[in-house]
């Protein structure tokens, strides 16, 4: 069965990452702006273009933003936890994981990949149950970044930051009960940053699980974040504690 990639800059980069893709539809009196580079790497990789109407893709799309291109393409492949902590012990950057605790929103998850991309985290772990799968939403809300992004699918998060501490990796929830704010907490080593879902946040479990709890300082009258601003405050946090120093 194939996945759809849907939307311009989402189909671009699964064409770069060279995801193996089965056809790329092209509605009929689409604006040009943006296509050529699809149509570049699409004739190099032997990709077939398809000129349809637009009513067909607006009947299979998937989200309701595909702007008119949609690639029908395998389906993303998850990894194991031991391939990314692989991979990262091949980086010259500790390693920098993000967990995610019952998040259940596509475009959280695909804004968090957004981010975790461009902060250089090694993975995103999610569970099997009671979390958001990749999907084509997920895809269009992470602008690419799920071709670059690997992602573990795992049966229990908490069992998951028992693994990461037995490897050395320190594990820090995100939850506004934590007495200690994100900036005063060392992340400049090995870290897995645990998020917890929309609503919910992290469950007593994980909280307990993790070596320290870190929360964002708000000075509105709001007491909670988006989850994706959430991930992405605290990924840049360990971007910037690893900064060379000046």
């Amino acid at each position: 069965m194939n996945d759809l990639v849907e939307g311009k800059n989402t189909v671009l980069e699964a064409l770069r990452a060279n995801r193996p893709i089965n056809k790329v539809l092209v509605a009929e009196g689409i604006n040009q702006r943006g296509m050529q580079e699809i149509y570049r790497l699409a004739r190099e990789l032997g990709v077939p273009v398809q000129q349809v109407d637009r009513r067909k893709l607006d009947a299979i799309a998937q989200t309701q933003s595909h702007q008119g291109v949609i690639a029908q393409a395998a389906p993303k492949a998850y990894v194991d936890i031991d391939e990314i902590l692989a991979a990262a012990a091949q980086s010259p950057s500790p390693p920098l994981l993000v967990l995610l605790d019952d998040l259940e929103d596509p475009h959280n998850l695909g804004a968090i990949l957004r981010s975790a991309d461009a902060a250089g985290a090694h993975g995103v772990v999610i569970p099997k149950r009671h979390g958001v799968p990749l999907t084509a939403a997920v895809a269009r809300a992470s602008a690419g970044a799920v071709e670059y992004v690997p992602v573990a699918r795992v049966g229990n998060i908490a069992q998951t930051i028992d693994f990461l501490k037995g490897k050395g990796i320190w594990v820090a929830g995100a939850t506004m009960e934590a007495v200690k704010l994100h900036y005063e907490e060392d992340f400049s080593g090995p870290l897995a940053l645990v998020i917890g879902g929309e609503g919910k946040g992290l469950s007593r479990l994980v909280k307990e699980k993790c070596d320290f709890l870190v929360r964002i300082p708000m000075q509105g009258r709001l007491n909670s974040l988006n989850a994706a601003v959430s991930a992405s405050i605290l990924l840049f946090e360990a971007v910037r504690q690893r900064l060379p120093k000046r």
